[in-house]
């Protein structure tokens, strides 16, 4: 495994961990970035300003990141545009059909032991495993 990061996954696991739980203790609100986006397609009342911060500082951030540290982002895309497109299509369907996604139920759900966000992320994992396996191995993707 040549890509092997503990220090770095660490470090950026924790701080998922701090800002999802400083969110939770200080708005009292969930860090599911799928139901934040819904939120602002289908905007209500109080919502939208913090929802839009939200979603724009986590672009900013990876601009940020971008410009500070270009490298971070030095991998091809070994995949075709299509198949891209129909990815994030399905992960969208997944999300809406879950009540949520990896950042709700995966990360702020099973913090708070949540059954249902543990089965959502157990679907999540075991899902993506399978697909990776098929792509992978079985259509020599």
């Amino acid at each position: 495994m040549s890509n092997f990061t503990p220090l770095s996954s660490l470090i950026g696991g924790i701080l998922i961990g701090l800002s999802a739980s400083a969110m939770l203790l200080f708005d009292g609100k969930i860090t599911g970035i799928s139901g934040i986006v819904a939120g602002l397609l289908r905007p209500v009342r109080g919502e939208t300003a913090w929802k839009t911060c939200f979603i724009v500082g986590l672009l900013t951030g990876g601009l940020l990141l971008r410009l500070f540290l270009p490298g971070a982002f030095a991998f091809g895309i070994v995949r075709p545009w299509p198949l891209l497109v129909l990815a994030g299509l399905l992960v969208g369907f997944g999300t809406r059909l879950g009540n949520g996604c990896t950042s709700g139920h995966g990360v702020c759900g099973v913090s708070r032991l949540s059954a249902r966000s543990i089965v959502a992320t157990a679907t999540f994992v075991a899902t993506g495993a399978l697909t990776v396996f098929i792509t992978n191995h079985l259509t020599k993707g």
